[in-house]
């Protein structure tokens, strides 16, 4: 029967709503595993970054990835839609979700330790060079190689559940036959709109600081200083150097786009 990880991560937002009073803040999450030695991570040191750590480097012996999409509840994506600060929900989400990957690595790794097994957890955020802004650890991208979506023109990954949430992944030696959650199958069909057709691109026009240039060239410093903005904004709750006005009020944003 396996582990059983997606009950699991279900409990365990549970469990962190009861703990911090609070609720509608997530929707079910979407999960997935890669076998640690696919072909395709490797090759993430060129996609991402030459410094892009292997499952291996964060454990040895390392036999899967787990990883785990949670979408946003409705509301908060309708929060973010107006002006060009990011909502207070929206911020407030980000710090809340943040915390929440954590804990849900935390139990987890309590339930393979349970069975025998080693898990080795990557943080859900601030894992890049400050300089760069390249990631040593791609949730995003190990999500893609699993299958939980495609990139839009955004860079955030569409799932089946649009591309409003949070992404976390960590390591195991347990193998991904006895987790209890879908094994790869590889990279699903495109779903960005714009990249199918040419009928989208409203992610791009809806940056508040024109991150994306007319060649369609991501500028991450003047992004990252739009976040950096935010982050003095909602100080009071924690960091949110977060922005999303690129996520929200897409046909993307909460669903897979339908296309003829």
């Amino acid at each position: 029967m396996g582990l059983e990880l997606e009950k699991v991560i279900n409990e365990a937002i549970s469990a962190f709503e009861a703990e911090n009073g609070i609720k509608n803040f997530w929707e079910p999450p979407l999960l997935a595993a890669l076998n640690a030695d696919h072909p395709l991570i490797p090759r993430l040191k060129q996609a991402v970054s030459p410094d892009h750590l292997l499952p291996g480097d964060l454990l040895p012996g390392a036999k899967s990835v787990v990883i785990f999409f949670i979408p946003l509840a409705d509301r908060i994506a309708a929060s973010n839609i107006e002006g060009e600060a990011a909502s207070d929900e929206w911020a407030l989400s980000y710090v809340l979700t943040n915390s929440l990957l954590g804990f849900i690595g935390d139990e987890v790794e309590k339930v393979l330790t349970r069975y025998g097994f080693q898990a080795a957890k990557v943080k859900a955020t601030h894992n890049f060079d400050k300089e760069t802004l390249m990631s040593s650890w791609s949730h995003r991208h190990l999500a893609w190689i699993a299958g939980l979506g495609t990139f839009g023109l955004n860079n955030m990954l569409i799932t089946v559940k649009g591309c409003c949430g949070r992404l976390g992944s960590l390591v195991t030696d347990a193998d991904c036959g006895i987790l209890g959650i879908p094994m790869a199958s590889g990279p699903p069909k495109e779903r960005c709109l714009n990249k199918i057709n040419g009928s989208c691109g409203l992610c791009r026009k809806k940056c508040p600081v024109g991150s994306y240039g007319e060649d369609d060239k991501f500028d991450r410093q003047k992004c990252y200083e739009a976040c950096l903005k935010n982050a003095e904004l909602h100080k009071s709750i924690g960091i949110a150097d977060v922005c999303g006005k690129c996520l929200v009020g897409l046909p993307c944003s909460k669903d897979m786009p339908y296309y003829t």
